[in-house]
Order: structure tokens, then sequence, then C-alpha cells
């Protein structure tokens, strides 16, 4: 077996073993696993100092630069302030010097109280509430062993969180079909919780969830009733599940193990120290999480080569047949482990949830991919060919603003971006295309991404409301985020130097203030030609995530110079490649500057997540200039219809021959050079008809159209698409009879 491992990043540790409620769909009493009742009631600290070790121990092995713990129980809170207390102690005590901490609390709320929330902001300790929506529904199983309800506790405990909003995490919900979705929905909603989760009940094939014969996918059509209610009211609450479709379907993680590709980091510590693997294992059978292992033997290492723990990390190559022939596997990911389980066969199964998850993933992605993205066939076989006028491109501008609106909504609920975000919805009515203009900045998506990946301050959503701001003359004030000694506001000026990692930035219709003072800006650059006027953008704080590293900011001399090679390149697009020219004004807002690549190469590149924007060093002539930019912004096509349809198969990881290459490339990569040189074949045809160059590049991109045609991994889109491709470089070799 290899050594290597994926290691684990978050610990559920359970502090207490029995709880204050009988609820009946519980998966730790009610269900197949009955082990809780030989643990003891309460962690020890011995216990927990072990513990502690073992993730310390794991987390400087491996690096981790974050480690979430989640305690958990039973009910985590019967242990008490004081237990509560040192065990928080031990942790943080023992972490918090390797790792960054995320520490998490769930429970039923019932005890919670002032002396708890006191316990938990000195930790930093962020509390979720199981809560299944108004009187009603959340007493049909959260009640007393005597019957009693639990409603009335809970929504005080709920109270109480939303007088503390730094603890306040989220409600957890359990589905339950005799509930009414909407008006579960509407009872959370007055909670301002930042988050709902809104749960499955715990089910296997062998027990699966109740429903009727006649609605085979009644879970799906409680959710949706939810998510039609949600997109309609503008999303004002964080829903992990529908979040996560939306994510995935982008491309980006999952925000939880219910679906999703990724692979599992998780791990339970019980409260006698052993280890077990994802808790709702327990609905499966008896022993279903046990792993033999414990905090006193075994470091964290072994654990993680457990079978079963491997087998939740293997992504695709873990699911069944099924799962993996599946249209949705990439958002579903073959669904919560445990609820594969088939006496017989064992996890190899779909979810016994399996019609549920296909149509509310593609019904939630028809909303927020086909009615809001869709492309005309029209727009996309011109697009295909390499070209596209203005309304084409334009399509697909405004599906990379529906992209971004969802990174965004993803950053807003984190505690730092808040106040930038409650501008900024107030500015979209105020100063509409104020707003629009800050938010096409392509850097804007290239931050979001950072961010919701942990990798990028929050705060700068402050920096673009203050942007918005500026442009729309309105009066505002928020702390925005300092980079580098300077307040940059993207698409409109640098303020520096500033001190600190934060600044207080004034906004009114006269002027900006730093820190109560004038701070002289450096606006942001631009250059112009007939008309056509785009950013030259040096100084974006995320701009470097180019293949070749970014220039620092330019001297005015030196956007001088752009500024003349940029003219002189645009008037020849314009002339010589109207067909091109057009569809590059309509999207091309940003040149951003690149320092000069190594051995006199041109340089030139663009970034996935940075729609709109082409970097470049600047080349000796003006015609180079035109190629770059008519080359790269090929790429930015390219990548807007990727973020919109599956044109290939991204599981295939083979190599493929690029004629231009002496190293073969993955398929999106043979794709991407083969659209890109669709543009550099049209620009030698004009510029050198009858030159080596022409020919050359002609010969290269009809070859790497056959490779791609006879690949075996285009979808039915992606063959269309080639074919387009095809009809696009046909005609230019005709032309001149490389055919």
């Amino acid at each position: 077996m290899s050594d290597k491992i994926a290691p684990f990043s978050q610990f559920v540790i359970k502090v207490h073993s029995r709880c204050d409620l009988a609820c009946d769909h519980c998966y730790v009493y009610k269900k197949a696993d009955q082990t809780w009742r030989a643990r003891p009631r309460v962690i020890s600290d011995a216990t927990v100092r072990q513990a502690a070790g073992r993730i310390a121990e794991h987390a400087r092995s491996h690096a981790l630069e974050k480690v979430h713990l989640v305690l958990h129980g039973g009910e985590p809170l019967l242990a008490g302030p004081a237990r509560l207390g040192r065990i928080l102690s031990i942790l943080r005590s023992t972490l918090a010097p390797i790792s960054a901490l995320d520490i998490r609390i769930h429970t039923n709320g019932i005890l919670l109280d002032q002396r708890f929330c006191d316990l938990f902001v000195e930790h930093d300790v962020s509390v979720g509430v199981s809560l299944d929506g108004d009187r009603q529904a959340n007493d049909l199983h959260r009640r007393y062993a005597d019957g009693r309800s639990s409603y009335d506790q809970v929504v005080r405990a709920v109270q109480l969180l939303r007088r503390r909003p730094e603890l306040y995490g989220g409600i957890l919900c359990t589905i339950d079909l005799d509930n009414d979705p909407v008006a579960v929905y509407r009872a959370l909603l007055p909670l301002d919780p930042p988050r709902i989760d809104f749960l499955l009940p715990h089910a296997t094939w062998d027990s699966p969830p109740e429903r009727l014969e006649s609605q085979p996918t009644a879970y799906a059509d409680w959710l949706l009733s939810i998510f039609r209610c949600w997109e309609a009211d503008g999303r004002p609450v964080g829903i992990r599940i529908f979040e996560s479709i939306i994510r995935t379907t982008l491309g980006l993680s999952s925000l939880t193990e219910a679906i999703g590709l990724e692979p599992s980091t998780l791990v339970v510590i019980e409260t006698d120290g052993a280890y077990e693997q994802v808790d709702s294992l327990k609905v499966a059978y008896e022993g279903a999480p046990e792993t033999g292992m414990d905090v006193f033997r075994h470091n964290l290492d072994a654990v993680a080569r457990h079978p079963g723990v491997i087998t939740r990390q293997t992504g695709l190559a873990g699911l069944s047949q099924t799962c993996r022939e599946c249209a949705v596997v990439k958002s579903c990911g073959g669904g919560l482990y445990p609820h594969r389980y088939r006496s017989g066969t064992g996890f190899a199964n779909p979810s016994v949830y399996c019609a549920d998850l296909y149509k509310l993933i593609t019904e939630v992605q028809g909303t927020i991919k086909v009615h809001r993205h869709v492309l005309p066939e029209r727009t996309l076989d011109e697009l295909a060919r390499g070209l596209g006028r203005d309304r084409d491109v334009q399509w697909l501008a405004a599906s990379q603003r529906s992209v971004q609106r969802v990174l965004m909504t993803s950053v807003r609920n984190q505690e730092d971006a808040r106040a930038g975000w409650d501008v900024l919805v107030g500015l979209e009515s105020r100063a509409p295309e104020a707003t629009r203009r800050v938010l096409a900045h392509p850097y804007i998506r290239v931050w979001a991404v950072l961010c919701v990946r942990g990798e990028a301050p929050a705060r700068y959503l402050a920096n673009i409301a203050a942007a918005a701001a500026v442009r729309a003359r309105v009066e505002v004030e928020l702390e925005v985020h300092v980079h580098g000694g300077a307040v940059y506001l993207p698409t409109v000026a640098t303020f520096g130097p500033v001190q600190g990692d934060t600044a207080t930035l004034t906004a009114a219709p006269d002027g900006v203030l730093i820190n109560g003072r004038e701070v002289v800006p450096r606006p942001a650059r631009t250059m112009q030609s007939g008309g056509f006027e785009i950013l030259l953008e040096d100084s974006d704080p995320y701009r470097d995530c180019h293949q070749w590293p970014a220039a620092p900011p330019l001297s005015d001399v030196q956007a001088v110079v752009w500024q003349t090679a940029f003219d002189a390149a645009w008037r020849l697009i314009e002339r010589e490649y109207p067909r091109y020219a057009e569809g590059i004004r309509a999207g091309l807002s940003t040149v951003t500057v690149l320092a000069p690549a190594p051995s006199g190469r041109e340089a030139s590149s663009t970034a996935r997540q940075a729609f709109g924007a082409v970097a470049a060093a600047l080349p000796d002539d003006p015609a180079t200039l035109a190629l770059l930019l008519m080359h790269e912004f090929q790429h930015v096509k390219l990548g807007g219809v990727l973020d919109l349809f599956d044109l290939y198969d991204e599981s295939d990881q083979r190599l493929f021959p690029a004629p231009w290459r002496d190293d073969p490339r993955p398929l999106e990569g043979l794709l991407q050079g083969t659209y890109a040189h669709l543009a550099v074949t049209d620009f030698w045809r004009v510029y050198e008809p009858d030159g080596e160059r022409f020919l050359r590049w002609g010969r290269h991109t009809a070859r790497a159209i056959e490779v791609l045609a006879e690949s075996g991994s285009l979808t039915p889109l992606g063959y269309r698409f080639v074919a387009r491709m095809r009809e696009g470089v046909g005609p230019m070799l005709t032309e001149t009879d490389l055919t």
C-alpha cells in the first residue's frame, strides 16, 4: 500500500454521548448502530489532551494551514460550561500555535444560555442550532422523552445568538415531507440565520426514506419549492445545498459532504477516544463507522490508511458505474456516502435519494446555467468558428455577470464582507451603471474565487463597494483592505502609502479620505483608440494570476508608450480584421501589463477566472501586439463558453499531440490552443498571405482539429463545436490549396 495519504482537516469531537431530547429521527439513537450505549457519557480531559496531541501531530506533519473542529454529541452542552471550557482551552492551546482554528459546536439549543455564550465568545466558537421550522414542524420529531415540545427553548436559544451575531453559525433543519416546505422556509427566515442546512433524513436501501410510490422525487420537490422562493427573494440567506449545487456547477468545491466529488477529510473522535469514520454511517449497520483504532494507540496517518476512509477519498473512481455514467455526477458525487448502503453490495450503489438528487440538481442547474446563461444556437456556432459579433460576446459577458454574482453571494456571509455587501446592494438600485462598471472588472472574479477558497481576504469586498460608491459620487464610510501599503479601488484609483492591513475610507462627492486624511490617488490608467477605451491594468492586487509574472506599476512615460502601441495595434485590427474587432470591442475590458519574458520571447496570457482581460508584455511592434490581442481574446471567449457548457469529458487524463509543441497536451489545453490558433491563422492569412507562418499555422490548426474530433472524449455539443471550428479554418486553407 502506498504511504501517500490524504490528510484529515476536519475533526468531529464527541464531548457528550447522551442527549436531553428524544428525537425519533436521530441517527445516533434510533438507527442501526447502538454503540453509544457502551461509550462514556462525557469525554475525559485525558482523552481530550491525547486527541489534541494527535491532531497537532497530524497538522504539523502535513503543514495544515487550518484545522476545523466540531464539538458534537449527543448533546454537547450537557458537558456543562466548566468542562467545555477545559476542552476548548486544551484544544486551542495545543493547536493554535500550529494551524489556524475554525471551531464550531452543533447543539439542539435547549441548554444554551449567557454562560455558554460568554465561553464561546472567549474561544471564538461558532454555534449551529437544530430547528425544523415553526412549532408544528419542529414538534413532529424534536420532543422530550415525555412528549413535551422543545420549540420555545430552541427559539429562545436562537434569539440569544441573534444578539451575539459573532457566535451565530446557522440553523440545521431536517426535512420531513409532512411539513409545508415554504412554511418551514418562511418560519426560519425571520430568525436571521447566516446559513440554513436542509438535511435529507438518514436512510439506506435497507431502510429507505418514507415517501409515497406516486411521488418518487418527493424530497426534490420539497426542496425545489424552497429554491424557487429563495431565488425570487434574491437569496436572502445562505442555503448550503443550493449553494453547493451552484458552486459545483461552476467547477468550485461543494460546501457539504452530502454532494460533490471532493475527497472526505473528516474523522470522528468518540468520547472514549475511538476514531470513527463519518458519524452518519451509524445509519447503515451496527459498527459501520468503526475503525478499530483510537487516539491512545494510533496516530491519524494510520486512520487515513483505513480502507473505509480511503474509499471516501477516491472521488469519481469510488462510485458505482451508474453514478460514474450520470450526467450530474460532478455535482451529485453519488450523494452522502451512508445513503448508498445496501446489504450484500455495501456502498457500491447510487444514493437511496438518487432520483431526488438528479431532479434537484438538474432543475437548479437549469435555473442558474440554462435559463440565465443559454446561448442561441447561432451564437454558439459563430463563436465556435472562431469569430463572434458584439451581441455574441455580450451573451458571454452577461453569463459571466451571473457567475460572478454567485461567487460573491458565497462570500457575503463572511463577517468581514457584510458591510461591503450591504453597500453594494444599495448601490445596485441607486447607481446601477457605476456598480456594473466596477463589478465587470475581470480580477474581481479572481479575488472571489480565492476568497471562497480561504486564500484572499473577505474585506476586499469593501474596496469593491467603495469603488462603486466613488464612481457614483455617493457618500460612504467603509473599513477597506490594504494591500502592499496601498488601498486599491478596482477601475478607480490606488491610494497610498497607507499603514496597516485595513484603513477607514470615507468617500464623498468631492473626494476620498483615508483614515481621515487626504491621500493623493493614482488614477486607474486607460488606453483608447477610435472611441474604444479599456483599462491598462498595472496595480490590481489580484492581477498576478497569469502564466507570466505581472509587471510593477508603470511610469507615466511607459504608459504613453503603451498608449501609442495600442492605438496602432487597434487601428490595424479594425482595418484588416473587422470580423474580430467587433467581438473584441464588446468583451475586452482590460489589458494587464506583464513583465518581459526571458530570452526575448513574447509574453501574453489569459486567466480562466478573469473574463475580459488579456495580459501581455509590450512587444516590439504594433502588429505583434495586434496578434497577441486577437490570439488571447480567443482564450477569453472559449473560457466563457466552457463556463456554460461541457464540451469534453473532464475525467479523460490522456495527453494528445499538439502540432505546434514538442510536449503532448491535456484535452482542454489542446482545445484552447487550437481555438486560439484559428485567429493566429487568420492573422497571418491577411498579414502575410503567401508567407511561411500562414502555411505553418494553417496546417497545425487543421491537424489539431482532427486530433480533437478523433479523441473520443468530446460531448455531443463538443463534437458540434469542433465541427464548426473546422468550418472556420476550412475556407482559409482552401484559398491557398492547403487542404
